[in-house]
């Protein structure tokens, strides 16, 4: 059957609002989808499978030396086009273990993307998931074919499976849902069905959000922390630091649901507290430390959005958001208002 038409699909980049640094340790979470960056996939019938690389991030001509050497420093040597590549075999392997038979039809599939890289917004995961959305469509299956739960564990076997990456689960749960969603990592369930307990949150329950974002994702971090060797060691203070991180997340909820905003600024500012002790400023970073302190000085929340260059926190109103924006763009850094959601406006 011939497939007419070109599917697009679209997926955004995402805020993790509050609770543990990282979905591995067994934690609690809440993430938001922000509308502000996305990437697009493309994918049409052809004669021929063919994957197109993105003239931007795949670049492989450039005007001259310093060129190639100014896109290898900032993007290393890969764009987007090796998890288009591994989204597909692992599309298929997973068809395969299944026992979904895929008719024999060829496309061509491309990818755009303005999510920036290497500020924990989630970018190669919305290219990922947006290529499975394609091919789910392409192929006529339903996320349920798979079970909608374990998706975005398809999502993340392609960045650990196939290409060797560290990732989680938080952002492929968020793109997967979409708009907002309270996680639940508990060992006994991870283990008993494969996956945590996902909850979808009303967007309209969050706060006006701005995200700021360091210039240059080179200068966002600091060293290797330790901490996860010493969660894998059963280090008591880490255990317990996990612990307050997943108490923090169950509380914001509820938080947020009672639109208890004065809480929520709290249980932001107290969830990079926690980061900040049990990481430590080196680890951190100075420029990540810089915009939490320009943006706490004028009674701005703010947090990390993953693992540093971007943080994300509370705004009270217009006014304020544009005192908080001239104080951080004084020093370099780049504000938005995060859009929770498609129709909100630009800026």
């Amino acid at each position: 059957m011939y497939h007419a038409g070109i599917i697009q699909t679209r997926c955004c980049a995402r805020a993790g609002f509050i609770g543990n640094p990282s979905d591995g340790f067994y934690g609690k979470t809440i993430s938001v989808i922000v509308h502000n960056w996305a990437a697009e996939v493309q994918l049409w019938e052809s004669p021929q499978l063919v994957i197109e690389p993105n003239r931007e991030h795949d670049p492989y001509v450039f005007e001259g030396l310093a060129a190639l050497h100014a896109k290898a420093v900032r993007e290393s040597y890969y764009g987007g086009i090796r998890l288009v590549y591994a989204a597909c075999k692992r599309f298929y392997d997973a068809c395969l273990e299944k026992g979904l038979l895929l008719p024999d039809r060829n496309f061509t599939v491309r990818y755009a993307t303005t999510i920036p890289r290497g500020l924990g917004l989630a970018g190669s995961s919305a290219i990922v998931t947006a290529v499975v959305r394609a091919l789910l469509e392409f192929y006529g299956l339903r996320e349920e074919d798979f079970g909608k739960p374990k998706l975005p564990n398809l999502v993340l076997s392609v960045e650990t499976k196939e290409l060797g990456l560290t990732a989680g689960l938080q952002d492929r749960v968020i793109q997967v849902y979409g708009g907002a969603c309270y996680m639940d990592f508990a060992k006994e369930r991870m283990e008993r069905d494969g996956h945590g307990l996902y909850v979808p949150m009303d967007v309209n329950l969050f706060p006006p959000l701005y995200i700021a974002m360091v210039s240059d994702p080179s200068e966002s971090s600091g060293i290797h922390s330790p901490v996860r060797v010493r969660w894998e060691r059963g280090d008591p203070e880490v255990h317990a630091a996990m612990a307050e991180f997943a108490a923090l997340a169950e509380t914001c909820r509820g938080a947020l649901e009672r639109h208890d905003w004065d809480d929520v600024h709290a249980l932001m500012d107290a969830n990079f507290d926690l980061r900040r002790r049990l990481y430590g400023d080196e680890a951190l970073g100075q420029a990540n430390i810089r915009m939490i302190e320009v943006a706490r000085s004028l009674g701005a929340s703010a947090k990390f959005c993953g693992s540093g260059g971007a943080i994300v926190g509370m705004y009270q109103d217009s006014r304020h958001f544009d005192e908080v924006k001239a104080a951080l763009t004084a020093e370099g850094f780049q504000v938005v208002r995060a859009r929770l959601r498609e129709t909100d406006p630009a800026g």
